[in-house]
């Protein structure tokens, strides 16, 4: 009887402590659950849809996971094609001013913009301009061939650049991110714990910020992508004032003439101003030297003033000589 009963109590000790550790091993899971951070969670979600750069799975292991991105580019529809045009014409007019009138003209009525316009001197009678246009890509080659027309061209430059590539990861890049966004928001308004809070803030923070650089590569791409870019040179032509064999003619010598005659009386005119000044104060001081100096001459009393004569030798001492040259018949 001894036995029987021993056994049993073994067995009653074994299940006891068996349901005692489940229990115990039940409550710890669930303390663990509720001390768990809301970055598990976030990473968790993250995780679940694929974000920072990683595909979701399929289920189905990893060969399955690695056909997948190639299944989904066989299967995907065509893209269209994103391109970003531009060129430089070079275009040698007669009137620089006027053209750049039709080229302003020319990208408003296809619904463009000017997007910078600079004009710079050659000569007396040439200028040079530069003008920056923005077109609709649909009417970009109607555009050139306005342009190319408005004068003898000179030089045609287009290029061709295909960024689909860019304009599909961005986009991407764009869903992914908006979506990562609003995880956060439903993590902040689900979070009781403040230091959850706080950190889901600055999270949300940072993605915000990289939503936004996205969108702004995003617009950039866009405006390249549907506006072509024209750059517009023009040149004056040089006139022809020459004849027969290309030498100066009587109208251009005449007119060369004229011009240094202008010159010279222009020059004439600003050396006579400069010196002016100078010979009027010059003058003032003349004038008051004569006057200083006239003052200070001596006056003389009255009757006209008396010119000496030439000095007579006293009768006494001449008669002699006279005597004796009478006398002699000649000269003393």
């Amino acid at each position: 009887m001894r036995a029987p009963r021993a056994f049993a109590v073994l067995m009653l000790s074994a299940v006891l402590g068996l349901t005692g550790c489940g229990a115990s091993d039940s409550a710890g899971s669930e303390a663990a659950e509720q001390r768990a951070p809301a970055g598990r969670e976030l990473a968790d979600a993250d995780a679940g849809s694929g974000y920072a750069g990683t595909e979701p799975g399929d289920g189905k292991g990893g060969e399955a996971g690695a056909e997948g991105p190639e299944a989904d580019r066989a299967a995907a529809p065509a893209v269209a094609a994103h391109l970003v045009r531009t060129a430089v014409l070079e275009v040698e007019v007669a009137d620089a001013a006027e053209a750049l009138v039709g080229a302003r003209a020319a990208a408003e009525g296809a619904g463009g913009r000017v997007e910078s316009e600079s004009t710079e001197r050659l000569d007396d009678s040439r200028v040079t301009s530069r003008i920056v246009l923005r077109v609709p890509q649909e009417r970009y080659e109607a555009v050139l061939d306005r342009l190319s027309g408005a004068g003898r061209l000179l030089s045609r430059q287009v290029e061709v650049e295909d960024v689909t590539d860019q304009v599909v990861d961005v986009d991407s890049r764009v869903a992914t991110q908006r979506a990562s966004v609003q995880r956060v928001r439903e993590l902040m308004d689900r979070a009781t714990r403040l230091s959850d809070v706080v950190s889901l803030e600055g999270e949300l923070s940072r993605r915000q910020a990289e939503l936004e650089s996205l969108l702004a590569r995003q617009k950039a791409l866009g405006d390249r992508t549907s506006m072509a870019t024209v750059t517009l040179e023009l040149t004056e032509a040089e006139p022809s004032g020459g004849q027969g064999d290309g030498g100066p003619g009587f109208l251009d010598a005449l007119g060369g003439g004229w011009r240094a005659l202008v010159a010279a009386a222009h020059w004439g005119a600003v050396v006579v101003g400069a010196v002016l000044p100078f010979a009027v104060v010059a003058g003032v001081l003349l004038a008051a030297w004569r006057l200083l100096a006239r003052s200070r001459r001596p006056r003389t009393d009255g009757g006209p003033a008396q010119v000496p004569g030439p000095a007579r030798e006293p009768a006494g001492e001449a008669a002699p000589a006279e005597a004796a040259a009478d006398r002699t018949g000649g000269t003393p």
